[in-house]
């Protein structure tokens, strides 16, 4: 594995509930709810003192989103003509705002774009870094649009007392070829790097919105969402504005052009991890009295810590992590040692059969593993006891051999030179026509039918 310089990922906060942290509040049997922020992730400990897992549903009823079910994505597949993601079918996709209404102005054939990003905390990205840019990859095909990719190096270094600005964008330049090894179409994405994009002679517009969001955004607000109190610093408090900056059309004009009554009609769809949906409750709740359209958000759950399902994988503890710079030798001896669902011993295991549902080997298959009729018989064979866990880690290292050695050799062919195509602010292909054409076309279908409906009844 590569020298990895990282940094705790939730600087400057309360101290984060990291497993040790959990562990001894389960013996002092204190009771903690689960922690979901942009700065802090973990499980809590239930009355009886366990350590339990991120419960998603019970975010869907904190955070006011909504649960994608079986019908949205049924309606998903009918309108983008795409089978949806590994993903979205096993429920790791698995809340959203608004998605629907992105889906009924894509059928309408109505423009649409997409924004992403990542906190560069570390000069190499784990898999759990991976997964939410190869779901957004997914996206950007399905839906033939612009994607827009930005790496807040001065976010982390805003809170981190550790870290000095030049570290982070160091990191933010190594990452930024990580990303672009997921394959994104050059064609179509822009990554910007903060203190380079928001300082140079394109962020004028951005800047614009920056300004615009933080005259509407009060103290009280941000004090609220993100828990912060006087003793954060005053860039903390307004780095939410540029954060939201990037989910308007507006902020990009070399992209989408400079009628800003017709840019600002331009949806924006967010694919990211759960923790990053303050953030954009912020943003929508000032888009609508600024004249923008909500962004739409799609929310991930976290590939789990190699330690458990407590905690996410996390870039500053490198044995809770498959870094995509490691080597098949090392991802084996990681996945040899990852949390087991498995019974104590080998007769038990046969009586009662491995417990999937916490165990890290099978989860990470549910993630990686693409065929669902393979992930079903593995499911089926653990959980009766008929598979082993030293065969389930087997299997689970070798599709992760393959997952990261594809990554390694897309990686080694992107160069400085490469890198700095996609962070050069210019104009972006959107889809081409024939695919506005085919999207016309199933709209006409869609009111033929109606109208049909209508005369029978």
């Amino acid at each position: 594995m590569a020298d990895i310089t990282a940094v705790p990922d939730e600087p400057g906060q309360p101290p984060a509930l990291t497993a040790p942290v959990l562990a001894q509040a389960a013996s002092q049997s204190i009771v903690r709810e689960q922690i979901i922020t942009p700065f802090d992730v973990s499980g809590g400990v239930d009355e009886t003192g366990k350590v339990v897992a991120i419960n998603y549903d019970k975010l869907i009823d904190t955070f006011g989103s909504k649960k994608i079910d079986q019908a949205l994505l049924d309606r998903f597949e009918k309108v983008t003509g795409h089978k949806p993601h590994r993903l979205m079918r096993r429920g790791m996709v698995f809340s959203h705002r608004d998605l629907d209404l992105i889906l009924d102005k894509y059928e309408k054939g109505n423009h649409l774009f997409l924004y992403t990003g990542r906190g560069p905390s570390s000069d190499s990205m784990h898999v759990g870094h991976s997964i939410p840019f190869e779901f957004t990859k997914y996206l950007q095909e399905v839906f033939n649009v612009p994607l827009v990719i930005m790496l807040t190096d001065d976010e982390k270094f805003f809170h981190a007392p550790k870290l000095t600005l030049e570290d982070c964008h160091k990191f933010a330049l190594q990452n930024a070829m990580d990303i672009i090894a997921i394959g994104f179409d050059v064609k179509k994405t822009f990554i910007f790097i903060d203190t380079d994009f928001v300082d140079g002679g394109h962020g004028g517009a951005f800047n614009r919105n920056v300004r615009v969001i933080g005259k509407r955004t009060t103290i009280n607000q941000i004090k609220g969402t993100f828990g912060f109190g006087d003793s954060n610093n005053i860039a903390e408090f307004g780095f939410p504005a540029m954060q939201s900056a990037t989910a308007f059309a507006t902020s990009f004009p070399f992209i989408f052009g400079t009628n800003t009554k017709q840019v600002a009609k331009i949806p924006c769809l967010i694919p990211c991890a759960i923790d990053q949906d303050p953030y954009f409750r912020q943003c929508r709740d000032n888009a609508g009295k600024l004249g923008f359209v909500k962004p739409a958000l799609i929310h991930a759950v976290f590939l789990p810590s190699l330690r458990g399902a407590e905690t996410k994988m996390s870039a500053s503890d490198p044995d809770s992590s498959i870094y995509l710079s490691d080597t098949d030798k090392q991802i084996t001896k990681k996945i040899g040692n990852a949390f087991s669902g498995g019974q104590d011993s080998r007769e038990l295991h046969r009586q009662l059969g491995g417990r999937t549902a916490v165990d890290i080997p099978f989860q990470y298959l549910r993630f990686f593993l693409e065929d669902d009729d393979e992930l079903e018989r593995i499911r089926a064979r653990y959980e009766s006891g008929d598979m082993e866990s030293g065969e389930l880690k087997k299997r689970c290292a070798g599709v992760l051999h393959e997952y990261v050695g594809a990554f390694r050799k897309r990686r080694a062919a992107i160069t400085e030179e490469v890198r700095d195509s996609y962070l050069r602010p210019r104009g972006l292909e959107w889809g081409d026509r024939k695919s506005d054409a085919e999207m016309r076309d199933r709209e006409i279908e869609r009111l033929e039918k109606r109208l049909a409906e209508l005369r029978a009844a």
